[in-house]
């Protein structure tokens, strides 16, 4: 009762759509990738539910949460959000071998995300323990900021945000090409009764919750 008002409140209440089957299939995919990433990627935040009943601007959601409050965030952990988020688009990518704008708030949040460990958190070797986020200049008023760094430096910072993007879309579809025996079985249990709760998704899969975070990098083998 208390995920089904959660859902309600953030998303918003169910809408009545009529999709077609290939759509529900596809969303199914889109939300079992996040879900399997979220039970083999180390350290990932616990599934606990799973749906491709639209609700708002969404078409299916896929629910982590973490079993304690964070306050501090090493790097793994970061990489293993941003390989969790790429799980849609790249379940799409293997199953039909095309792109669709149902990643676009996915892609978002990976953006920001791999732009904050770049350039406020020092996590890339190659830039070192420099923070380069653009700083708001209040003489300029608003939507205007400054740049205390090179164009050579910027070409370095595109590079590195790019680079964290593309081995996390490597390893999950590599994740996702090793599970697809398991993801093909939670989108059929999808599609037969469109919210799965955590110990559902487990049964259905036969994978158990996430192992322990390695303090380190995640190995992009």
């Amino acid at each position: 009762d208390f995920l089904d008002a959660l859902e309600k409140i953030v998303l918003g209440p169910a809408r009545p759509l009529v999709l077609s089957y290939e759509d529900r299939e596809r969303i199914a995919y889109h939300e079992g990738g996040h879900a399997i990433l979220g039970l083999v990627v180390p350290g990932a935040d616990p599934v606990n539910r799973v749906t491709i009943v639209p609700r708002g601007q969404a078409l299916g959601v896929t629910y982590q949460r973490p079993e304690s409050d964070r306050y501090n965030y090493p790097e793994a952990y970061l990489r293993a959000r941003i390989i969790g988020m790429l799980g849609g688009r790249s379940a799409e990518e293997i199953v039909y071998g095309t792109k669709t704008t149902g990643a676009e708030n996915d892609i978002q949040q990976v953006t920001q995300l791999a732009q904050q460990m770049v350039t406020r958190w020092g996590m890339s070797d190659k830039l070192g323990m420099v923070q380069f986020a653009e700083s708001q200049n209040p003489y300029l008023g608003r939507g205007y900021s400054q740049r205390s760094f090179s164009e050579e430096t910027a070409r370095l910072i595109d590079a590195e945000i790019l680079g964290i993007i593309n081995d996390c879309h490597d390893e999950a579809l590599r994740l996702l090409k090793k599970h697809r025996a398991e993801l093909d079985a939670l989108v059929n249990a999808l599609l037969e009764q469109e919210t799965l709760n955590e110990q559902e998704i487990l049964e259905v899969t036969g994978l158990s919750a996430a192992p322990p975070l390695k303090m380190d990098k995640l190995p992009l083998d």
